[in-house]
């Protein structure tokens, strides 16, 4: 799959546009395609690593030390394309809009998520 690398902590500069492996859903997990996705300021801040002096290491260890770990991108709008074997609330297919948290993520053609995340059904605009 494509996805938005961040090699390094910096400015845009350091975004590229990679192959990675795709994910493949845990037993309580959703694998969505994604659709469309943000950037917002925590993106940016997460790049930049500019954080008060305070919360640096701490910010460090769990983005990574010399680069970071995650891709970027906290929500997203997409459709799931699998769910693992004890997922109750989304069938293959659904529509639906996201919050990676703290995972990051969306910055990729699919991104896996638990069903316990933030993760609502788009509304169907003819129910209305």
């Amino acid at each position: 799959m494509k996805a938005i690398v961040c090699t390094k902590y910096g400015s845009p500069d350091v975004l590229q546009f990679n192959e990675v492996s795709k994910p493949t859903p845990k037993d309580n997990e959703i694998l969505i395609k994604v659709h469309a996705t943000t950037v917002t300021a925590g993106d940016c801040e997460a790049r930049y690593s500019k954080v008060p002096i305070f919360v640096w290491f701490p910010f460090r260890i769990m983005f990574g030390l010399l680069k970071p770990r995650k891709f970027l991108g906290q929500e997203l709008a997409g459709e799931i394309e699998a769910v693992g074997k004890k997922v109750t609330k989304f069938k293959k297919g659904d529509q639906v809009f996201a919050a990676t948290l703290m995972r990051f993520g969306a910055y990729a053609e699919y991104v896996c998520l638990p069903q316990s995340y933030p993760v609502v059904l788009k509304l169907d605009n003819t129910t209305l």
